[in-house]
């Protein structure tokens, strides 16, 4: 695996990955705050009529903390990080600057646009956007440009990719920069969805070219991208977790070849799970519904090879630093390292949430939960945790890379990933216990006219653990500004890829190609959507008018 850069200069690509990571920061930083004013709300504190001249309900605060962190700030950064990380382990620089820069840019116009009329109150439709609720056209032209630039991060990768490739022909593609382009070339496929919903029903909609839509087709083509978008913010992650984590820990990665092989199983199997969030659905055949259970619980097996990998390579770290026992090992690892210590928290939250994920995708247990506060207790143990506390973790070393200076406190730093785990469990395991207690979620719980008594310590758990989060927060923000202001030492950062006790070498060659999985993809997609899409497509009347309910 390649470790460094080489001769190569590589300081345009560094530039373009600050410029995703700024925005995408920036991004965060608004969804935090009014993810505090939601936690207090819900603890009886309503903040809202203090904020009215600009954030006009608790559904425009909601519909800002969704769009901004789930959307923003995950596509942001993936998009700079994983062009960084292919880059650096290819040792090229990207096929094309220019093109490049004009995605960057194309991304960040789309945002603009959609942001406002969503600033403005007039797309508080939450980042599920669901008709029959309308927003303006710009919101969902806007969004479309986002997933259009995406497919030209898309484009680089694959370019770059072929270029390396005419150069080693015989060379296994390193580690890092084969699962980027997985992701990509995934995240590409699972999109499709969400872009013929905008084009072909959304946008003509909002522009009034159409006089209705229709809730179940739309719902449909949402969540063909809508849970594959889970695992393109979870396998960045999970890039780090593989490919730098096990070095940070003091040992190698236990298999390159088990990595692969989990990356191609998310390729394949990512897509055709979206019926498992319909399962209250009508217009949805219970066999459609029974294939999609089934093939969710599938995708869970790339996961639970991924949490092996992972633990094998923090143990085999943890005893090459003294580490005894059947788990006293974990104790050895270094904790000290911010990066590190966030990542390894990140795994030990999302454990949990795989486990419940599990749940979601019952049909019979799904029932009890669905559409309660355990959806969001979920929500945030997978995007709120594993993947923005392990991003948070690779800015503790990718910040100061860029920036060619030190992490300006790594025990600041240490203190805000102890806090957001520690205000994570309080927060998640609170919305998990009011879900089984059936509080709705997508609610102004403090407004509404049903609180149940036996609710109002959790709610109270919920405000103290938004509290946490956010002053964790607001010390990863001051870390990082300091870091680029006020940090004058020189230091010199290389990027942490981990070698592998298991090399490339022992890979079989049909994990380095394309087209087989590829094909097998797009087979399992055409089983699992095809006929349910041809049926609704040619009998679904366009009749619903649009709805503004804020």
């Amino acid at each position: 695996m390649a470790t460094g850069s080489g001769a190569v200069d590589l300081s345009p690509e560094n530039r373009l990955t600050a410029a995703y990571l700024a925005v995408g920061l920036v991004a965060l930083f608004v969804g935090v705050v009014l993810g505090l004013f939601q936690a207090l709300e819900h603890a009886g504190v309503d903040l809202y009529p203090r904020l009215a001249p600009v954030i006009k309900s608790y559904y425009h605060g909601l519909s800002l903390h969704g769009v901004l962190n789930v959307l923003v700030f995950t596509t942001f950064f993936i998009s700079g990080f994983l062009q960084f990380i292919t880059a650096r382990s290819l040792r090229m620089p990207l096929w094309n600057r220019g093109l490049a820069w004009t995605t960057f840019w194309l991304m960040t116009g789309g945002l603009i646009l959609a942001a406002i009329p969503l600033v403005g109150n007039a797309a508080t439709v939450l980042f599920t956007f669901y008709p029959p609720m309308k927003a303006h056209w710009a919101f969902y032209v806007g969004l479309t440009l986002v997933v259009v630039a995406t497919w030209l991060v898309t484009l680089t990768l694959v370019f770059t990719y072929r270029a390396w490739r005419a150069r080693n022909p015989e060379v296994r593609t390193p580690l890092p920069a084969w699962m980027a382009l997985v992701t990509f070339v995934m995240w590409t496929i699972a999109s499709l969805g969400l872009a013929a919903e905008m084009l072909f029903m959304m946008i003509p909609w909002s522009l009034g070219m159409v006089a209705g839509t229709d809730a179940l087709l739309a719902r449909v083509l949402f969540w063909y991208t809508g849970h594959p978008i889970v695992y393109f913010w979870l396998l960045p992650a999970y890039i780090s977790w593989y490919t730098l984590v096990p070095r940070q820990a003091g040992g190698k990665l236990f298999s390159d070849p088990l990595a692969r092989v989990s990356f191609l199983l998310f390729l394949v199997l990512s897509t055709p799970v979206g019926f498992h969030h319909q399962f209250t659905d009508p217009g949805i055949g219970e066999g459609w519904k029974l294939l999609h259970a089934l093939l969710t619980f599938a995708v869970f097996f790339p996961s639970l090879l991924t949490f092996f990998s992972i633990v094998a390579s923090l143990e085999n770290g943890a005893r090459a630093r003294g580490g005894r026992g059947w788990v006293a090992w974990f104790g050895k690892l270094p904790w000290g390292d911010p990066s590190l210590a966030a990542q390894v928290l990140a795994m030990v939250l999302f454990a949990f949430g795989g486990i419940g994920g599990l749940i979601n995708a019952s049909f019979t247990m799904n029932l009890v939960v669905h559409n309660t506060a355990w959806v969001v207790g979920h929500f945030h143990l997978t995007v709120g945790t594993a993947v923005t506390l392990t991003f948070m973790g690779i800015t503790y070393w990718l910040v100061p890379l860029l920036r060619g200076r030190r992490l300006w406190s790594r025990r600041l730093a240490l203190a805000q990933a102890w806090s957001w785990f520690v205000g994570m469990a309080i927060f998640s395991n609170a919305q998990h216990r009011l879900g089984l207690m059936g509080m709705p979620r997508r609610t102004m719980i403090g407004a509404a006219p049903y609180v149940q008594p036996e609710w109002q310590s959790a709610l109270a758990l919920v405000g103290i653990g938004g509290t946490i989060l956010f002053v964790s927060a607001m010390l990863y923000f001051a870390n990082m500004v300091l870091t680029v202001v006020a940090s004058r030492e020189a230091a010199a950062v290389e990027v942490p890829f981990a070698q592998a006790l298991s090399g490339p070498e022992h890979a079989s060659a049909i994990l380095d190609r394309w087209r087989p999985w590829l094909a097998l993809a797009v087979v399992l997609i055409a089983i699992a959507y095809g006929p349910v899409l041809v049926r609704l497509i040619a009998t679904t009347p366009f009749n619903t008018p649009g709805l503004r309910v804020w």
